[in-house]
C-alpha cells in the first residue's frame, strides 16, 4: 500500500516562497510517477506539476511555469513543489499524487494547505 503525506503548507505573502513536501512509502519510490495538484475553495482540483518515473522531466501548469518546480529525493521518498512569487490566486489545498505503473494517479495524500495572502 502507497502512502502519501504532505507537510509544508502555511500562510505566505504576495511574492513569497514556500516548499511543500510529499513522504511517499513505498519500496520502488523511484520507478513511481509524481504529481502535485491543487484545489482552491470553490473551483476544481486541477494539475500542478509532475515528475517522470526516471526523474528526467518535469511538466507544469501555465498558471505556475516558471514560478514553481518539482523535484524528488529519492534516499528520502520524498518529492517537494517550490513555488516562488506567490500570488493569492495559488491559495489551495496542495495534493500531492502518485502513478505505480497503472497510468492513472491512483494514491493521493491529504492535502496541505497553502494561502498567499495580500
Amino acid at each position: 500500500q502507497v502512502q502519501l503525506v504532505e507537510s509544508g503548507g502555511g500562510l505566505v505573502q504576495v511574492g513569497g516562497s514556500l516548499r511543500v513536501s510529499c513522504a511517499v512509502s513505498g519500496r520502488t519510490f523511484s520507478g513511481y510517477r509524481m504529481a502535485w495538484f491543487r484545489q482552491a475553495p470553490g473551483k476544481d482540483r486541477e494539475f500542478v506539476a509532475s515528475l517522470t518515473r526516471s526523474g528526467d522531466n518535469s511538466y507544469y501548469s501555465d498558471s505556475v511555469k516558471g514560478r514553481a518546480a518539482i523535484s524528488r529525493d529519492i534516499a528520502k521518498n520524498t518529492v517537494y513543489l517550490q513555488m516562488n512569487s506567490l500570488k493569492p490566486e495559488d491559495t489551495a489545498v496542495y495534493y500531492c499524487a502518485a502513478d505505480t505503473g497503472s497510468g492513472a494517479y491512483a494514491y493521493w495524500g491529504q492535502g496541505t494547505q497553502v494561502t498567499v495572502s495580500s
